[in-house]
This record gives structure tokens, sequence and C-alpha cells, in this order.
């Protein structure tokens, strides 16, 4: 991933030398477990212990010549270790290091995820409470529906988020697998016991039937729940896109001192990190199609889901990890503007109270369908004029005034009669 969506506590996670730390942990959780069970010298597991090392750039220059990476980095760590080395990754193959070692990463991922995600939900509440009485126009289609609030619009973010750290939590659970089950997962030079035990030593579960690999079932799950909290943070960011538009201006990313939104028109404010998290929603869900298509893989395996994992799990991990701070400072710094909520909700003089006045004059004891042509009527005839006022010309029609008294239709003009219930809703979410 480049270094612009790269924060440092997810790219160190995918660095070489991080990726290679956790091959060695893996070697050396093995050489332990077969020490326990007697089949290698527990002197010479401490001597492993004590000598084992790499150099990033040394094992690169054996693979170079070897062509293949885990025999590039033993080759390196016997030159640390020397003789006691000919015990390391006994038994095993390749595969057993590799995918064992990126559940490590793959769970330390998720750990720096899961840590984000409390911030961002901690971020929305925040900002729902002080926001929980903002009246302001719920939208359907893009056009004036009924009233909400700011808040109860938040509230719904927070619900979703909340569900993404617990498919999170779930997926950890699903991902913290390993195998150390040899050369097609039959423990043919390693029994199962050595699983077992380094696996617990690791923090992880033994898979349930390895082939030479863990299915990756396992990591299109991974991606596929990247991928859809990215678009849930997506949906945030198109929100907050759509409500700063000049003629909305509900709410604005904040603007720094200094910040400059165009080249060539020095009025522009624009909503820069919501569209940036737009784009970047869209190469997560990429990565999620390729992992899905290395789930078939052929017979007990092939590697050709390895140059695509190679590029997807550190890119869905580094980008979302960015995605996720990047809104959870924007919701914390959001600029709200309630004067502007107010305006657009009384457009046209209360149009969007229409409804109330439908269920009103049905009370009354006119047809649904008699009571809807009326309202219309004068919804219609206000929508779309400057001068267009709603209320007014409900008041002045006799059908109305025949069944309503004035009180009672002020009453359907309360934006509270459509709030009187989100209470609810909050104490729901703890807001």
């Amino acid at each position: 991933m480049i270094e612009r969506y790269t924060l440092p506590e997810m790219g160190n996670l995918w660095s070489e030398a991080y990726k290679l730390k956790t091959w060695l942990q893996v070697e050396i959780a093995v050489c332990e477990a077969q020490a326990e069970l007697g089949y290698i010298p527990s002197e010479a597991v401490e001597e492993i212990k004590a000598k084992a090392d790499f150099d990033p750039k040394r094992v690169l220059e054996i693979e170079a010549e070897v062509r293949h990476d885990v025999i590039a980095f033993l080759t390196n760590v016997n030159e640390y270790v020397g003789d006691a080395g000919r015990y390391i990754h006994l038994g095993l193959t390749s595969s057993d290091v590799l995918d064992t070692a990126l559940a490590l990463q793959l769970v330390a991922s998720l750990d720096v995820l899961l840590q984000r995600v409390e911030d961002l939900i901690g971020a929305i509440r925040q900002k729902a409470q002080e926001h929980r009485h903002t009246v302001m126009i719920g939208r359907s289609h893009g056009i004036h529906a009924e009233p909400i609030t700011f808040g109860f619009k938040l509230a719904g973010w927070l619900a979703e988020v909340l569900r993404h750290q617990e498919r999170l939590r779930i997926l950890r659970q699903t991902i913290a697998v390993g195998k150390i089950s040899g050369a097609v997962g039959t423990y043919a030079n390693v029994e199962p016991r050595v699983e077992a035990i380094a696996c617990q030593k690791l923090g992880l579960q033994p898979d349930t039937a390895s082939t030479q690999v863990i299915s990756r079932d396992r990591h299109a799950d991974y991606v596929q729940q990247l991928a859809l909290l990215a678009a849930s943070i997506e949906r945030f960011a198109v929100e907050i896109r759509n409500l700063q538009k000049t003629d909305v201006l509900e709410v604005e990313e904040f603007f720094a001192k200094g910040q400059k939104g165009s080249s060539a028109m020095p009025h522009k404010r624009n909503p820069i990190r919501s569209e940036r998290l737009t784009g970047i929603a869209r190469l997560v869900r990429s990565h999620a199609g390729a992992a899905l298509e290395n789930v078939a893989l052929w017979h007990e395996r092939d590697i050709s889901h390895s140059s695509v994992e190679r590029v997807i799990l550190p890119d869905a991990c580094t980008l979302t990890h960015f995605m996720i701070a990047e809104i959870t400072d924007l919701v914390k710094n959001l600029l709200v503007y309630p004067e502007n909520m107010e305006r657009n909700l009384n457009c046209y003089g209360g149009v969007v109270f229409s409804q109330k006045v439908l269920l009103a004059l049905i009370d009354k004891g006119l047809s649904r369908e008699e009571a809807y042509a009326i309202v219309q009527g004068s919804a219609h005839a206000a929508w779309n004029k400057p001068e267009g006022n709603f209320q007014d010309l409900i008041s002045k029609d006799p059908r109305v005034t025949e069944k309503l008294s004035p009180a009672e239709l002020e009453v359907c003009f309360d934006p509270q009669q459509h709030l009187r219930h989100l209470e609810q809703v909050y104490q729901r979410l703890g807001i």
C-alpha cells in the first residue's frame, strides 16, 4: 500500500521484518512443542531460541538464488543458529509456517482495527448526544420526507458500527487458526500433538481439517468483512457529501486554517475527505472479489492464491484501518449547522407535515382517498415555488377548516410530534 494511506500501527504489521518475525515465532513454537514431546533435545531448542535471527536483506539475496522464500528464510536463520538449526522445520511443509504466521498477522491486524472501531463508536456516540434534539429534515429518494434529528441519523450510524464490531470479534475467532500438519495435511511427519501445543503457544486453534493449506474460505470471510465495514464508512461519507452541498449545507467537513479547496476558485470548501473514503471503499470491495476467487484451489493446494494475498491482505487491512481513522476524525470535527437544517425543514411552508394533516382528516371521518387528494392539492400548489406556503394554503381550504380547528391544525405542524419516540432508540444505543 502506498504511504499516503498507510498509518504506522498497521503498516508495521505488514512489513517484511514483521512477517519474518512471525515465521520465526511459528518455527520456535514448533520446536518447543517437539521438545516437550521428546522428539528433539531441549538443549537444542534453548540454543535455537538464543541464537535464531534473520536479516530481511540477506533473505532476499538467498531467495534470488533459490527462488523459494521459506527456504531462503530458513537458510538465513541457520546462518545464525548453526548445528542446532537442523531441528528447525523438522517434518513441516512451507505452508505450515506461512499459513500459521499469516494467522498471527491477521489477528494482530484485527486487534488494531477493533481498537480503531472503538474510537469510531465513541466519536459517533458523542456527536449523536450533542445533536439528539437537533431537528432536521429526513429525506427519501433525495426528496424531503418528514422531520428527524441529526442525532437520530447518527444513531443509525452507531448501530451499524456496533454490528461491525461484533462481526470483527467473531472474525477474530474464525481467523485465529494455525496448521502444523505437513505436506498434504495428514500429519505424516509431524503428529497432531505438535500442532496442538504449538498453536496453543501462539494463541491459535488448530485447523479442524487442513490440506497443505488452511482453506481460503476463512480468508475470504476476512476480506469480505473488511469490505462490508468499508461500505458502511462509504455510506457515512456519501451522506456527509450530500449534506455539504451548497444548496443544502447542513453539515460540513472541518476546513483547517490555511487549507485551500481549489486551485482556481478561492471560495471552494470541498468534502475531499469524504470523497477520498468513497474512492478507497471501492478498492477494498475489489479485494473481496479476489479473495473469493482464492477459495477454489487445485486438490490439496496450489499457489494461485499466494500472489493475490501478498497484495490484497495487507492492502485491505491498511486501507480499512486508514478509513476508520479518517471517518473518526471527520465525525469528531464535523461542522453542523442547525439553522440551515431548520431552514430546509420549513421549505415551502411546512409541506413535509402533509402526512400529519392527512391522518388528522382521516381521523375526522374523511376517506383516505378524499383526504389524500385535499392535502396533495395544497402540497403541490406550494411545491417548488419561492412563495409556496403549504400551511397557509391548507389552513384556508374550507374542506379542511370544516374538519379541523386552528389548534388541531397547528399541532400537525409541530416537529415534536415526529420525534416523541426517539428516546427509545437513544436508550437502546446508550446515547
